[in-house]
């Protein structure tokens, strides 16, 4: 029995769930950097769990809760090595400790970490996977929060997760760091996946609510984690810096009804001004060590957070930033960003000249986001008819319930114009 209690443990309550959210991770890379197998590993983390559940209400919680659990895990996996004869017994021994030893000598377990995250987002997997293994393994949420997260059935969530994870260990995957050569490309597939979970949570593609607050938080906690581990990174420490400022508006993007707040309606002062002050920091150390897609957007968060208000923002450097983001790379998405900076810059007819130029395909693919963005532009130049035959083209077009309100509430104002 672990020594590391109180000496008159009292039965306690126990919110496991967190500590599951906040230990499970860390446990789970260092057993799955341990006996090679993300499958074993994350199996013996749930009976880890399922031993705290038991214990700890009455005996009470160990002062460090995540080495009780990382130990305990480890004990589990190696036994069920041992009775499969995957190693020998005298090599199992040496890798063995007892919960009871855990409270001060796990040791750290960043490298296992960053190793976990790295298979999470391994090339071999699909988009959809990467995500889902990396908020199932990393991130520690159950098949049923992200199958809500995303609006799918957990059938099909759990399915994604069960042919990732057979993919891993049928093509024989290594939990391992790419080389060096293979690092730039495989960090970018990494931060992708975190942008992608910030910004299913940030704005809803889908569902009732505009923002997912769960999702933020956990892509929040993933770019914090990677700081941490990769410090030497300009972009890791970029996409913290994105993150932050965005969310740092979370709070004012939905109004009392859930109907979502454009950002020149929104109430500055209740923004996250510690949020803010964290991604400023994180974006100062990002900048001197390059220039990439994270940074510059980040620089452009940066300026609708420093700005006094929104007509005060500084329009001209989002416009030159947006230009330099499709130096990096053509996106329809940047370039309708753009067209709205270059509305504020310029004025609406110039937004409209932006955003007409873009191609055919381009304009199809993002057809909800540029028929509301041209419905406005349209309503700012004052060309009512046309603006609201775009809001209606947006409305049919928007899969999330939020958005669809907000455009409503818009086509009522034209039409009392």
């Amino acid at each position: 029995m672990p020594t590391d209690r109180p000496a008159t443990a009292a039965p306690v309550t126990v919110d496991l769930t967190r500590v599951f959210r906040e230990e499970s991770g860390r446990a789970l890379a260092t057993v799955a950097g341990l006996v090679g197998d993300i499958a074993i590993a994350e199996d013996a983390v749930q009976d880890a769990f399922t031993e705290a559940l038991r214990t700890w209400p009455v005996d009470g919680v160990p002062r460090k809760p995540g080495a009780w659990i990382t130990t305990v895990a480890r004990n589990r996996a190696i036994d069920r090595l041992r009775r499969e004869r995957l190693r020998g017994d005298r090599e199992l021994d040496a890798f063995r400790r007892h919960p009871e030893e855990a409270d001060d000598d796990v040791p750290s377990v960043g490298d296992d970490q960053l190793r976990l995250i790295f298979t999470c987002c391994h090339p071999a997997l699909s988009a959809e996977s990467q995500v889902a293994l990396t908020l199932r393994l990393v991130c520690g949420l159950g098949t049923a929060e992200i199958a809500r997260a995303f609006l799918q059935s957990e059938s099909t969530v759990g399915q994604r997760l069960s042919r990732a994870k057979s993919k891993i260990r049928n093509a024989g995957i290594p939990l391992r760091l790419p080389s060096d050569e293979q690092f730039p490309e495989r960090l970018s597939a990494v931060l992708a996946c975190v942008y992608l979970v910030f910004t299913e949570g940030y704005s809803a593609t889908s569902g009732d609510s505009a923002v997912r607050a769960e999702l933020c938080d956990e892509a929040l906690r993933l770019g914090r984690l990677l700081c941490d581990l990769v410090p030497g990174e300009p972009e890791v420490w970029a996409l913290s810096a994105l993150m932050c400022l965005q969310d740092s508006r979370r709070g004012t993007r939905l109004d009392a009804t859930g109907r979502a707040v454009p950002l020149d309606e929104q109430n500055r002062a209740k923004w996250d001004r510690e949020q803010i002050s964290e991604g400023l920091r994180c974006l100062t150390i990002a900048v001197p060590g390059g220039g990439g897609r994270y940074a510059l957007e980040a620089s452009i968060a940066a300026a609708h957070a420093v700005a006094p208000s929104f007509a005060e923002t500084d329009w001209a450097g989002i416009v030159r930033a947006y230009d330099r983001l499709l130096a990096l790379r053509e996106s329809p998405a940047v370039r309708i960003n753009r067209a709205v900076a270059v509305s504020f810059r310029d004025g609406p007819n110039a937004g409209l000249r932006a955003v007409d130029a873009l191609g055919t395909s381009d304009a199809d693919r993002i057809g909800h986001v540029v028929a509301a963005v041209r419905a406005d532009l349209l309503r700012r130049a004052g060309r009512t008819a046309e603006a609201a035959s775009e809001y209606r083209r947006a409305v049919a077009l928007t899969r999330n319930a939020s958005s669809r309100l907000f455009l409503e509430r818009r086509l009522a104002e034209l039409a009392r114009v």
